[in-house]
């Protein structure tokens, strides 16, 4: 058993609290931009060769006023757009959004099927595990580094945090 003076042990609680505060975001899996929380970011894992893929998160908005996402960029892509997807009389159609507002008090979710961010002129497939960097641009909130996660090919949502790789939900 080790014996530390009362002022050290304090000193060594408070560091430790203090590093776990700053690190919280990313083992939490979520960042945050101005009044923008951006939920567990997550892609799929793409096939050799795919010259496209996906990110998709929950963005809510804590503050009192709407904010837009306008814009997004990659390193793992030549470029980034918000689409959305919509099927009408039995034929998928895809169109890109120029600005995707976030309510003040309310949530924008970017899920398969409806809007999300594409990712086109990939420069290497999307492995399983892989962490893809993306800068999204906020109107008031302005930009913020996050990571998307890239779950097994196929995926429906976010396996990491859950019991499971594939699974869906969080155990957070």
């Amino acid at each position: 058993m080790f014996s530390f003076p009362l002022r050290t042990a304090t000193l060594v609680l408070a560091a430790g609290l203090a590093l776990g505060s700053l690190s919280s975001p990313v083992l939490a899996h979520g960042f945050k931009a101005g009044s923008i929380e951006i939920g567990h970011p997550w892609s799929r894992a793409t096939p050799p060769g795919a010259r496209t893929g996906a990110g998709y998160f929950v963005l809510t908005n804590t503050g009192s006023a709407d904010d837009k996402l306008v814009s997004a960029s990659s390193p793992a892509a030549e470029k980034v757009e918000v689409h959305e997807m919509s099927i009408k009389d039995g034929i998928m159609n895809m169109r890109r959004v120029d600005v995707l507002t976030i309510p003040a008090g309310g949530t924008a979710s970017l899920s398969p099927g409806g809007y999300h961010l594409m990712l086109m002129g990939l420069k290497a497939p999307f492995k399983e595990g892989q962490m893809i960097p993306v800068t999204l641009t906020f109107e008031k909130g302005g930009p913020v580094e996050v990571e998307l996660q890239v779950d097994k090919m196929g995926a429906t949502g976010p396996a990491h945090g859950a019991g499971e790789a594939g699974e869906e939900g969080h155990a957070h």
